[in-house]
Order: structure tokens, then sequence, then C-alpha cells
């Protein structure tokens, strides 16, 4: 095998950053959407939407600037994927779009069937978009028919099964975790006592959601154990991401916030760094036929194209964390309405 820290291992590790950086942002935008029916006024639906409201946007330009380093580093990835999970992609847009429609439309009009609409919408679309990027990354996982030039072999109906379903049903949890920790921060008074125990319950959830996945992993998906295997100094990943969720409670216990949701995003980070471990050095398994999957190297672009995009990334990637960091600096402090809040 080419050496472990090569051209392709290096875009291999970026393109998971940068979907890294999509899932601790944005997950906490759609833990908001799915907590967002449990308010009980439309004040607090208010200061849900208004918590995520200046920086939700930039949020999902970590999806699209991603998709846009999977498509130019691995296009033969990008193409099975994008074309095999074309429904569920569709959906997944169609669920982020609303979203974005019923964060914008809801205060539009003080009608309350009108308002109940658009919450609805925001909830649901939020719950199916944390659902199909679960299912999605469990079908990776799992393995997907792939025939033997690299292309998707099944159907929608086919990635439908109990081990996508079921990380799906975790990203859920682990997202609404998130997010209720992201609304405590921005929240204060009656409000906030009442999410820091919904925190509780959904650090509860997604713990027995986790330990379900990780079982069910070992038990049936054992080729994402394989790399650990070889190189044992790995497990120290399960280790870090075990105390990252167990620093959680413990530092909502002390009162200490912000260091609690710091290490939401490392949990959040250190299960798709698992997850990237666990695939390498194949970016989609193919399933039944292992020797269909699309890998680092048979599906990567030439090496000088993956030079010149490096080049494009090291100028591109700081101008993006500079972005979010001062939109982040710019809206921080507890959320309060105005004029010209939604």
């Amino acid at each position: 095998m080419t050496a472990p820290l090569d051209l392709n291992t290096l875009w291999f590790a970026l393109v998971g950053v940068l979907f890294m950086g999509y899932a601790i942002l944005d997950g906490f935008d759609l833990g908001v959407g799915a907590l967002h029916l449990f308010a009980r006024e439309d004040q607090e639906r208010r200061l849900f939407l208004n918590a995520i409201g200046p920086v939700w946007d930039g949020n999902e330009v970590w999806l699209v600037t991603g998709g846009g380093a999977l498509f130019a580093a691995f296009p033969e990835v990008y193409a099975t994927i994008f074309s095999g999970f074309y429904p569920a992609f569709m959906l997944l847009l169609f669920g982020l779009i609303f979203r974005a429609v019923a964060i914008e439309f809801r205060s539009k009009q003080p009608h309350p069937a009108w308002r109940a609409f658009w919450d609805g919408s925001f909830s649901v679309a939020s719950v199916a978009a944390a659902l199909l990027v679960g299912v999605a990354l469990g079908n990776i996982a799992w393995g997907v028919p792939l025939d033997a030039a690299g292309e998707f072999a099944g159907s929608f109906l086919g990635l439908l099964k109990p081990y996508p379903l079921l990380v799906g049903v975790t990203t859920v949890a682990l997202f609404a975790m998130h997010g209720s920790i992201y609304l405590i921060l921005k929240l204060e008074g009656d409000l906030q006592a009442r999410v820091r125990g919904w925190a509780q319950n959904t650090i509860i959830l997604f713990i027995l959601c986790y330990v379900c996945t990780t079982m069910a992993t070992l038990l049936y998906v054992p080729h994402m154990t394989a790399y650990f295997k070889e190189h044992p100094v790995l497990f120290l990943m399960p280790l870090l991401t075990m105390l990252a969720i167990a620093n959680i409670p413990r530092e909502l216990h002390r009162g200490r916030d912000f260091h609690a949701f710091l290490s939401s995003c490392a949990a959040v980070a250190a299960l798709l760094a698992l997850f990237g471990l666990g695939m390498y050095p194949n970016m989609v398994f193919s399933s039944p036929l292992a020797e269909n999957s699309l890998n680092i190297y048979n599906a990567a672009s030439s090496a000088k194209t993956l030079k010149i995009m490096l080049v494009i990334a090291v100028l591109g990637v700081p101008l993006v964390l500079s972005y979010t960091a001062s939109i982040y600096w710019i809206f921080r402090g507890k959320v309060k309405l105005d004029a010209s809040s939604y």
C-alpha cells in the first residue's frame, strides 16, 4: 500500500475536516430545529430561531465547501454517491431549503395557523435532514452495491436497512443534544432552566443510541474496525470520544456551559474521526463485492489536480474560518428580541 502520508491521504483528511466542520456547526442548527416545537409560546420559539438566525446560513457554507472538495479530489466518489443516493440527497436538499424558508417566513404574518405551519415545517425538515445525513453515513459504512465500474447498482429502498436507520436515529439524538447545549448558551431565565432539563434527556438518549450503534458496528460491520486492529494506538480515539461525551454532563452540572458546548463539539468531531479511520482507505465500501469499493487511490483525481487544489485549499480554508469566527464573535451573547428579530 502507498505510504500513509501521501497526497491522497491528505485530501481524504481535508475532505473529512470540512464535513466535520459542517456537522459541528450546522449540527446544532438542526438540533435546535428538532427541539423547536417543545417551546410553549410564540416568543420562546422566536428566541430559538434568533439563537441560530445570524449563523445558520454561514454554517451551511461548510457543506458546500466539503461537497466541492469531494468533487475536485475524488470525482468518482462524488459521482457514485450523488447519483446512487439521488432520491435521498434530493430529500435532504428539500429539507435544508424548507428550513430556510420556514425561518424567513414564519414571522411574516401574526396569524397563529400561519406560524404553526412554518414551525412544524422547520422542525420536521430539521429532523429529516439530520436523519438523512445519518442514514447516508450508515450506508457508506455498511456497504452499498457497486459494480465493477464503481457505479451504484442498488435502489433507494435498499438503502433503508436497519443499521443505516440506527445511525440516522443516533445522528438525530446527537444533534438534538448539541443543539440543546447551544440553546443554553444563548438563552436565560426560566426558558434556559427548562432547556437544561431537555439537555439532560437528550444526553441520555444519545448515549443509549451511541451504545447500540457501537455494538451493532462491532457485530455486523467488522471492516470498520480493521484499520484499528492494524494500528492499535488508534484505539486511543474511541477512548477520547468517550471522555468527550462523559465530560458534557459533568460541565453542565458544574455550570460551565461553554465548556460543555466545546465538549459537545469535540464529541461530534471525534465521532466523525472514528468514522473516517474506520473507512480508511475506502471512501465507499462495496457490499457484497468488497473489491469494487472506491478508495482514496482508485477514485482520486490526478496528482497534479490534487496539488493545485491543495494550494487553493490552503488559501481558501483560512478565509472560511475567518468568516465563521467573525460572525460568531459579532453575534456572541444572549438572544434579545427586537423589531428586526425573526
